[in-house]
């Protein structure tokens, strides 16, 4: 197979992978796929890219797409919109002042809390909110062969999780105290 006949294979996987990635990332689908080719030729330059070599050509392009979903993630985080009425860029803040190590300590704790409620909920639901926690950014294909249940029954195992998650939660925040004060 010849590279212009890999690329062309592979242009319709790309297309799906970018529509499905680029919501998520923030980007349009045609920008998402634009970055991937750049990325794909900038790699070819480096040394063996998607088309140097051998079979797995599909996963590579899965992962690059991947990787450039992650990265404009990361460039809208850091990104300031232009204003062009405004008459100077505002300060950036400081590097770590007491309110922003305050939040970085109550976001923490919210986080422990979230992730001890998970493992008290019953069943298969505690591995698949972590699944859906961690921060390596699973797929639902890779949280389904982790899991060993179908992709197509994630999405309702995590609606019925969640809801059983929000009711735990709730009723934790609403139940009063011994001698009914409220907490």
């Amino acid at each position: 197979m010849t590279p212009n006949d890999l690329l062309t294979s592979l242009r319709p996987l790309l297309a799906a992978e970018c529509a499905a990635e680029a919501p998520a990332a923030g980007v349009d689908a045609a920008d998402l796929e634009q970055g991937v080719w750049v990325r794909l030729l900038s790699e070819g330059r480096r040394g063996p890219s998607l088309l140097g070599r051998g079979g797995g050509a599909a996963a590579r392009l899965r992962a690059a797409v991947r990787a450039e979903a992650r990265a404009a993630r990361r460039r809208a985080r850091h990104e300031v919109p232009y204003d062009p009425t405004g008459t100077e860029p505002p300060e950036p803040a400081p590097a770590r002042d007491e309110s922003r190590v305050e939040q970085e300590v109550l976001a923490a704790e919210t986080g422990r809390e979230l992730r001890a409620a998970v493992r008290r909920l019953p069943g298969r639901c505690p591995r698949l909110l972590s699944a859906l926690l961690s921060g390596s950014d699973p797929t639902y294909r890779e949280i389904a062969g982790e899991l060993g249940i179908s992709q197509g029954s994630l999405g309702p195992v995590r609606s019925r999780c969640l809801g059983c998650l929000r009711r735990m939660l709730m009723a934790e925040v609403a139940a009063p105290e011994r001698g009914g004060k409220e907490r």
